[in-house]
């Protein structure tokens, strides 16, 4: 068959570790040989952000911005002990936050179900959607320790000058630690904009939970605007298609969503959203068969691989040894993107390439040839697992065969 040729790129972003192996790898053996790829590269490796002082990474985002969908790969977020490993000069952020910040866009995480992997939770029949709000909170923070005797105060300086002050504690018998963090209205408005929307196209319930009774300024200001956009802008709409808009705590959030069938949007604000999509996903199965966008308020959308960058695996592929690493998040990043490209520009072709790769994912497991992580969780009667390099063979003999 004749290569799929693309008219606009896509932004692909490299990344660290066992993740940029299998970034390659998929490359080479799902996409280039069916696909014209044309994208415009940026390699947020540990080594090139150090290079850089982590201007690539902003470069990165804002490339999204100019065409519209990127494609991300897994990288590492650089604690103390990566700082020593990589010679850095400073502990990076979160390439994920910064770029999310920039896009101000909402997080989308959803599992792949396959045959023979059952959720630990049994009654989990329908997907479990996460929406993670993708600014603020504990990612942009303001953090130091304090010394003993040192006393700590909340600060607000108004526009005018007048000043704002709320004693946070008193450090008199004992040293301790500070954080500030903060949102934007802005954002949470985007935030509450993107979940509607995304529950009005996929047609399914939207939940959202915080924490208000304890939180009773800022966690009470996200519920007081998603109620406000849903009576003003939404009600009529998500009536009108007979979805649900459930507002509760987060503690009876958890507690509802493990007793539910599943087939919901459960928006949660940054770190929750964080937590509770890993969760979710293990819960599933693996974190490795998790789907993950990021879909920004002027229609700009990233696909991402929604896990880390296997540092184990990567040791091991560094001493020659063999891996088990699933891949299948990393195909699902590609075939996002991809579809959506398509989508975009109207290229039918690329939209029914990426429904194929996905189906030949499935099917791939299905016929129970499977990585480590799921041969143990697998219930298929006859599975074999194999390493990282032949799964992604076997996911392009199928995929392959429905193409031709």
């Amino acid at each position: 068959m004749k290569k799929i040729k693309m008219s606009t790129p896509i932004v692909e972003i490299d990344g660290d570790e066992m993740t940029r192996v299998i970034w390659g790898m998929a490359k080479d053996i799902l996409i280039q040989p069916y696909i014209e790829l044309k994208s415009e590269y940026y390699d947020l490796a540990l080594e090139k952000r150090e290079e850089t002082k982590d201007k690539i990474t902003i470069d990165a985002a804002n490339a999204i911005k100019k065409f519209g969908v990127g494609v991300k790969c897994a990288t590492i977020t650089p604690n103390a002990e990566r700082v020593w490993e990589y010679s850095l000069s400073e502990m990076y952020k979160s390439p994920n936050g910064t770029i999310r910040a920039i896009l101000d866009g909402t997080v989308f995480r959803s599992p792949i179900l396959v045959k023979g992997i059952v959720p630990f939770i049994p009654t989990w029949e329908k997907p479990i959607t996460i929406a993670r709000h993708a600014y603020g909170d504990i990612y942009k923070n303001a953090e130091l320790p304090a010394s003993d005797g040192a006393r700590a105060e909340l600060l607000l300086t108004e526009s005018n000058g007048n000043e704002n002050r709320m004693l946070i504690h008193d450090f008199r018998e004992t040293g301790g630690i500070i954080q500030g963090i903060h949102n934007t209205d802005k954002s949470i408005r985007s935030f509450a904009r993107a979940c509607f929307n995304f529950a009005l196209d996929t047609k399914q319930d939207l939940w959202f939970a915080t924490k208000d009774t304890i939180s009773k300024t800022y966690d009470r200001r996200f519920r007081d605007i998603f109620e406000v956009v849903y009576d003003d802008e939404y009600k009529n709409l998500m009536e009108e298609a007979g979805l649900e808009f459930f507002y509760t705590l987060i503690d009876d959030a958890v507690a509802r969503v493990i007793r539910s069938n599943g087939g919901f949007i459960w928006a949660c604000k940054n770190y929750d959203g964080d937590i509770m999509s890993d969760m979710i996903a293990t819960a599933y199965g693996s974190l490795a068969m998790m789907t993950s966008v990021l879909v920004s308020p002027d229609g700009t959308y990233e696909y991402e691989a929604a896990h880390g960058t296997v540092q184990k695996h990567y040791y091991n592929y560094l001493e020659g040894k063999s891996t088990s690493t699933n891949s299948v998040a990393t195909i699902f990043a590609w075939s996002g993107a991809l579809r959506k490209r398509g989508e975009l520009d109207g290229i039918h072709g690329l939209m029914n390439y990426a429904e194929k790769l996905e189906l030949a994912v499935v099917k791939t497991i299905e016929d129970g040839i499977m990585t480590g992580d799921l041969f143990s969780i697998s219930q298929a009667e006859k599975k074999e697992k194999v390493d990282t390099e032949t799964f992604l063979m076997e996911v392009g003999q199928r995929l392959h065969a429905f193409l031709i």
